[in-house]
């Protein structure tokens, strides 16, 4: 039994068998952009500006897929040794900039939420989260378990496979999973921030990660309305996912409506009203 997951027993035949076909997750991954219309989130930011309730764009994408979550579960699996499971907890794995300045070393950790966050909630964790990770990286938890374990003479030549072994089979204990960011729901990335363009970022070996989304530049993008190409500013994003935890149906239903809620940012501004279980646990 993982410390991080329940075992899910009834997984579709045809995934039960790519799980041996796609070993890892790198196999296994698909690779998708979505193209986020920007006004209604330019608006939204504006109006809670303007009402002394500042959020941010980065708060709205990660509230619309906590949101997106509540509905869709199977978004929440991940495949570990040919195995499926349900993740006991939901977080989100993040890079942040120490100083926030682009020449400065990042620090990465993870983010937990409940999904039934509202976008207050979810903007009050980011900035704790931010904040505690640009100070020295004595306060953050992940950065001093790494620098006490490189510190052990041949750890790394030796305990990495140890660490990869007990982690393939179950074993890894659940105070290295709560400091790790390879055990997330998801990872993202705002490339955006030091001006880039979105990429296409692989979900790591190590740990359950199965989803992984960079946010990149704005970008206008061409659209045909009344017969007339218009351009659309459009926030990109680069999702990769592990198909194995779900079919590409289920991504495309969850993933239109993650665009819904991101449409109409205020329908995050009140818990979920129901949680849909996952229906292999």
């Amino acid at each position: 039994m993982r410390a991080d997951g329940i075992k899910i027993k009834n997984a579709d035949a045809m995934y039960r068998v790519a799980a041996h076909i796609m070993k890892k997750r790198y196999d296994a991954m698909n690779m998708i952009t979505i193209d986020i219309p920007l006004e209604p989130i330019k608006a939204y930011v504006n109006k809670r500006r303007r009402e002394n309730g500042p959020v941010n764009h980065l708060a709205i994408l990660l509230a619309a897929y906590l949101r997106t979550v509540s509905q869709f579960p199977a978004l929440n699996r991940f495949v570990v040794n040919k195995q499926f499971y349900a993740r006991k907890e939901i977080a989100v794995g993040m890079v942040v900039l120490k100083g926030g300045k682009i020449d400065n070393h990042g620090t990465m950790s993870k983010m937990k939420f409940e999904l039934t966050d509202t976008i207050f909630d979810v903007t009050n964790k980011i900035k704790d989260y931010v904040e505690k990770n640009r100070t020295d990286e004595e306060n953050n938890s992940t950065e001093k378990t790494i620098d006490v374990l490189t510190k052990i003479p041949g750890l790394l030549r030796f305990g990495v496979p140890i660490l990869l072994w007990m982690d393939k089979h179950g074993f890894l204990p659940q105070k290295l999973i709560d400091v790790s960011p390879f055990h997330a729901s998801m990872s993202i990335s705002n490339l955006a921030s030091i001006r880039t363009n979105h990429v296409y970022h692989h979900c790591y070996e190590f740990g359950t990660t199965s989803i992984f989304m960079t946010i990149g530049n704005m970008r206008e993008v061409p659209k045909r309305v009344n017969g007339e190409i218009v351009f659309e500013r459009c926030l990109p994003l680069g999702i990769v996912m592990d198909e194995r935890i779900a079919s590409g149906s289920y991504f495309a239903l969850a993933f239109r409506q993650f665009a819904k809620y991101l449409e109409n940012p205020e329908l995050l501004e009140q818990p979920v009203t129901e949680i849909v279980p996952d229906p292999g646990i």
